[in-house]
């Protein structure tokens, strides 16, 4: 089973996580342009799961591609949950409030949930153990269903990870997983006819103030032997000249974007093994063997 070697905090990621509420403006980008590859496909799920959708920047994205779909948001934890459903709640006064009641769930209620499309945006590198969530969400599918992802990949903030390494401040961040471990990761938990892609998008700021600042909404330093404590306001003046060096006029930095797309095919028995199957996923075979072909 292919594991991820990286050091990793996850008391760091679950920080980042309770300091803010809104999506980054990537991770929305990163969100638009995944839902661009929805139009290949052509099945039309009746039940979607928004994986972590506080963060995921996606809803309404979902909703349109979407309209008649239950469409469930999963977080991490009962709080979280709860924290998104009082944030969905509308005056009484709203049109809004007349229409469908918004749903979620917490991460251990989605399993089972039987959903035939799980959408998992810009999750996955804030995993200490990404195999782990990828067999989470193949649980959390329906038979014939299918999970589209998104993460960030090794070439992310290549830049600053190299600055960091020049002038002796330590690790700049936990590294992230290589596309192709992840696409077995995917075999392994059980998903068929996986396809793996990237790209790199590269963020330009004029100043190296406003570059700290966005990189803050986009997270933490997971790595475990990064600096411990503060940093001197010395130590900080010296960073951005350091950022502004290689070109005054702007400060660029890379994201290297993961997507991945699988279906969640019918388990297959083994010879002299045991196959254990849901019973949603059950009902689901038993509907396909029943329909017309």
């Amino acid at each position: 089973m292919p594991v991820s070697p990286r050091p990793f905090d996850p008391a760091a990621a679950a920080a980042w996580w309770r300091s803010g509420t809104q999506p980054p403006w990537l991770h929305a980008e990163v969100a638009r342009r995944m839902a661009q590859r929805l139009e290949i496909i052509r099945a039309k799920p009746q039940r979607v799961l928004d994986w972590w959708s506080s963060r995921s920047g996606s809803l309404a994205l979902l909703q349109q591609a979407y309209p008649q779909a239950e469409l469930i948001a999963v977080e991490p934890d009962e709080a979280a949950r709860d924290a998104w459903l009082a944030a969905q709640r509308r005056p009484w006064w709203s049109p809004s409030r007349w229409g469908k009641s918004p749903r979620a769930l917490s991460e251990a209620e989605a399993d089972g949930a039987g959903a035939q499309l799980l959408w998992a945006n810009m999750v996955l590198h804030w995993m200490a153990d990404p195999a782990e969530m990828i067999r989470r969400w193949h649980r959390a599918l329906a038979v014939d269903g299918f999970m589209m992802f998104s993460c960030l990949g090794p070439d992310t903030a290549r830049e600053l990870r190299a600055l960091h390494a020049r002038h002796g401040h330590g690790p700049a961040g936990a590294e992230f997983v290589d596309m192709h471990d992840l696409g077995d990761m995917l075999v392994h938990a059980g998903f068929a006819d996986p396809v793996m892609d990237m790209e790199r998008i590269t963020l330009t700021w004029s100043t190296p103030e406003a570059a700290l600042a966005e990189l803050r909404t986009l997270g933490r330093n997971t790595h475990p032997q990064r600096h411990a404590g503060l940093r001197t306001p010395r130590w900080k003046r010296a960073l951005m000249a350091q950022m502004q060096a290689p070109d005054p006029a702007r400060v660029a930095i890379t994201f290297e974007i993961v997507y991945g797309h699988a279906f969640k095919g019918a388990p297959r028995a083994v010879a002299g093994g045991e196959t254990r199957v849901s019973l949603q996923d059950m009902r689901t075979m038993v509907r396909s063997s029943q329909r017309p072909r």
